[in-house]
């Protein structure tokens, strides 16, 4: 299938063009073009995570499939105010270059990175493979960039899914704040809730070829325990 591109300021100039065409093997996603591009394009990946896109004029997730002659903008962030907040859920490595939300008028900043331990529980761990109700989870994590952002604090949150081997990055969480206790105490929150709040399941693969899903705290709607039975 054919999609139009259309690209402003900053990821025009990552894009070396304002438009153009590419052919996309159905089914396709919005983030497998956002991959596309990305190797067209290396420019794009420090600001991919700043991005919004439309289909034909309506924001959607990277997660909306696309349909023949499509038309997909590219859309930076605007000028005057702070844009919303950034959160993804990658398929590709986390790089936490990427994650920097540095900013002049703070003093303070905080990168959370979270690997994959090579044990669990006492058994050895090889992999562990990670799946989200995307749209929803996206919501929720920028529901808590904003509740966050009431105490000063401004957060980018990064999140694996699929296959994520020993070793490497399965989330990193970035806090900027005008003072470090600020900045670390939201950090240390955003993590805490993200795993309360978000629905997205870990499944552990061990050394000796058996798995489990790690199934350990029910989701609540604001982080507080569950009262489900």
């Amino acid at each position: 299938m054919k999609i139009r591109i259309l690209a402003f300021a900053s990821a025009a100039e990552a894009l070396g063009c304002r438009q153009l065409e590419i052919e996309l093997d159905e089914p396709a996603s919005v983030r497998d073009l956002l991959d596309r591009l990305e190797q067209r394009a290396p420019g794009l990946a420090p600001i991919r995570a700043r991005l919004a896109v439309a289909i034909d004029g309506q924001l959607v997730t990277t997660d909306r499939t696309l349909r023949d002659s499509a038309e997909v903008a590219l859309l930076p962030p605007v000028s005057g105010g702070e844009a919303d907040p950034v959160v993804e859920l990658v398929s590709r490595p986390i790089d936490p270059a990427e994650l920097s939300v540095g900013d002049a008028a703070c003093g303070a900043e905080v990168l959370f990175l979270g690997r994959v331990r090579e044990t669990s529980h006492g058994r050895g761990v090889t992999k562990i493979t990670y799946e989200g109700y995307e749209a929803m989870a996206e919501a929720r994590l920028r529901t808590i960039c904003r509740d966050l952002s009431l105490s000063g604090a401004r957060l980018k949150i990064v999140h694996r899914l699929g296959d994520v081997p020993t070793g490497e990055l399965s989330v990193a969480i970035a806090a900027r704040a005008p003072h470090r206790r600020e900045a670390f105490e939201a950090c240390a929150r955003a993590l805490e809730r993200l795993k309360r709040e978000t629905p997205i399941w870990k499944l552990e693969h061990y050394d000796d070829g058996s798995m489990a899903w790690r199934e350990e705290e029910p989701l609540s709607p604001d982080g507080a325990p569950s009262s489900m039975a």
